[in-house]
Order: structure tokens, then C-alpha cells, then sequence
């Protein structure tokens, strides 16, 4: 228990660091060395880690979005700023060419991974490659969403160049998976009676879900109130994204729970003592992120 304390206080303290400072460059590294660490444990766990032109063409790719997207990620249109304070949408400052950039890089990673295939098809199945193939795709996109929401924020001025921080945006974005967790934790212990899918999680339970869901929808409703200003709408709008983003969180850990015991693995990795691999930690984020930004930028809370 001690250990797994200790752990997870180093993890947050190193997150802080990496929130402090959100608005430069050390976001989409933090993003893309944490993309690099859940890659390479996910193709450890089909086996291919040690096969180099797949690990390298896997993490080359991964790598690529997030800081491809920090470095096109431009404020450009400062006339937008300064005419409209609203909640501005991200192709409004974006280079186009990122888009065709990731494109190349998914392209060449999948073309490298294709011709290792037909050298050692004896060795490797098809549904190693592409069990690749979509983590190469889903886990950079999704957790790139971290740097999409933090450029969500509002237009500010600093010194003479008006910029966005959506630090807080970031931040709740983050706990949409770990509020559900704890409050799903607490709510089971005390309540839980039905088992939710015994055979993957066996200590999940359906009054936990219930919990978590309401708990999540309750903190999204409250915090958004008290950052941005109560008003019915913008209320409703954090407790159902709170709510939405509680149920896409579960879906997500009982998927990982699912292939790690298929493939017979108690964690993904050992990188963090006592909670297991970065994918053991970010495996809700990955589903709960991409609704959530979705549900932010589509109906908005500013």
C-alpha cells in the first residue's frame, strides 16, 4: 500500500509539473512521451515489442501526432480574438498541413509494418498487426485530445499577444475518468450487492456504476458552475457531459481489463509500483478524453 502511495504521489507531482506548463512546448512532449510508454506496452502484450522495424514504425507514428499538432497548433487569427471572446473553434488557427502530415506518418508507419509482415509471416499473425494498426491509430489521437481541449480555453492577453489556456478545461477533462472511479470505489463498498461484469472486473458492481455516473454528473455540474458562472443551461451541459463521460470511462477500463485477461497479463507494466503500466492508469482517459471534447466543443460551457 505504502508503495502504491508513494507511486501515485510522484505521479501527480509530475502531472502538476506538466499542467504548470501547459501553455508551451512541454504539453505535447509530456503527451508524446506517454503515447511512446502506453505504445510500447501494448505491443508487449501481443508479443511484438522485440520486433524493431514494427516497435520503431509504431512509436515513430504515435510520437508524431501530438507534437505535429503543438507545432500547427498556431494563434494566428488574432482579429478573431479580439473580435469575438466566445468559445472559438480550433480550425480557426490549425495549419491544414498537420492533417496531411499525420497522414504520412500513419501511411509510412502502416507501409513499414505491412512489409515486416509479409518478411516473417510465419512468425506474425494478422491479428497482431492489426491489433497495431488501431492502437497506433486510437491511442495518439485520444490522448492528443489533451493538448485539443487545452487550446478549448478562453482567448487572454498577455503582454501584447493575445493567447488561450484551458487549463481548467484540461484539468476536468482529466478527472472525468477519476471521478467516476472514486465515486464508483465508495459507492460499491458501501452498496454494492449486483456485479456488473463479473468474468473482466470482478469488483465492479452496477450500484457503483450508478455512483460513479452520478457523482461525475453532480462534481461536472458544480465545478463548471463555480468556475464560469451558474446558468441552467451551462449546469445541465456539465451533468450530462459529467454523466456521458462517467459511462464512456467504465466502457473503456472493462476493454483493457478485457485484453489483459485474454492475453493473461495482471498490468500492462510496471513503470508505476503498485497501480501497474501508464496504460493500467490512462485507460479510461482514453475513451473518456475524446467525449469529452467532443461534448465541450459541440455544446460549450464558456
Amino acid at each position: 500500500m505504502l508503495t502504491r502511495i508513494i507511486s501515485g504521489a510522484v505521479g501527480v507531482v509530475l502531472l502538476g509539473i506538466v499542467l504548470c506548463f501547459h501553455a508551451t512546448i512541454v504539453l505535447p512532449i509530456a503527451v508524446a512521451a506517454i503515447i511512446a510508454v502506453m505504445l510500447f506496452e501494448l505491443l508487449r502484450a501481443v508479443k511484438l515489442h522485440k520486433c524493431i522495424p514494427i516497435l520503431l514504425a509504431a512509436e515513430a507514428c504515435g510520437i508524431a501526432v501530438p507534437l505535429l499538432y503543438g507545432y500547427f497548433h498556431k494563434a494566428k487569427d488574432v482579429q478573431y480574438y479580439l473580435t469575438d471572446f466566445r468559445m472559438y473553434g480550433e480550425n480557426t488557427i490549425i495549419d491544414p498541413a498537420y492533417t496531411l502530415y499525420v497522414f504520412c506518418a500513419v501511411l509510412l508507419a502502416a507501409f513499414v509494418i505491412f512489409i515486416t509482415w509479409l518478411k516473417k509471416h510465419k512468425e506474425i499473425r494478422y491479428e497482431q498487426v492489426f491489433f497495431v494498426l488501431a492502437v497506433m491509430v486510437l491511442v495518439p489521437q485520444a490522448m492528443t485530445t489533451m493538448i485539443r481541449i487545452e487550446r478549448l480555453g478562453k482567448p487572454m492577453l498577455i503582454g501584447s499577444t493575445y493567447t488561450v489556456s484551458g487549463l481548467f478545461l484540461l484539468v476536468m477533462g482529466l478527472c472525468g475518468a477519476w471521478i467516476a472511479d472514486t465515486g464508483a470505489y465508495f459507492t460499491g463498498v458501501a452498496i454494492g450487492k449486483h456485479k456488473l461484469c463479473p468474468e473482466i472486473s470482478p469488483k465492479k458492481t452496477i450500484e457503483g456504476l450508478v455512483g460513479g455516473i452520478v457523482t461525475t454528473a453532480v462534481v461536472y455540474a458544480i465545478a463548471f458552475s463555480a468556475y464560469y458562472g451558474f446558468t441552467a443551461k451551462r449546469a445541465a451541459i456539465a451533468f450530462a457531459t459529467g454523466a456521458v463521460c462517467a459511462v464512456i470511462g467504465t466502457v473503456g477500463d472493462l476493454s483493457a481489463s478485457m485484453v489483459k485477461r485474454q492475453i493473461g497479463f495482471k498490468d500492462y507494466g510496471k513503470i508505476m509500483p503498485g497501480h501497474g503500466g501508464l496504460m493500467d492508469r490512462f485507460d479510461s482517459v482514453l475513451f473518456v478524453l475524446p467525449t469529452f471534447y467532443a461534448f465541450i466543443a459541440l455544446f460549450g460551457v464558456q
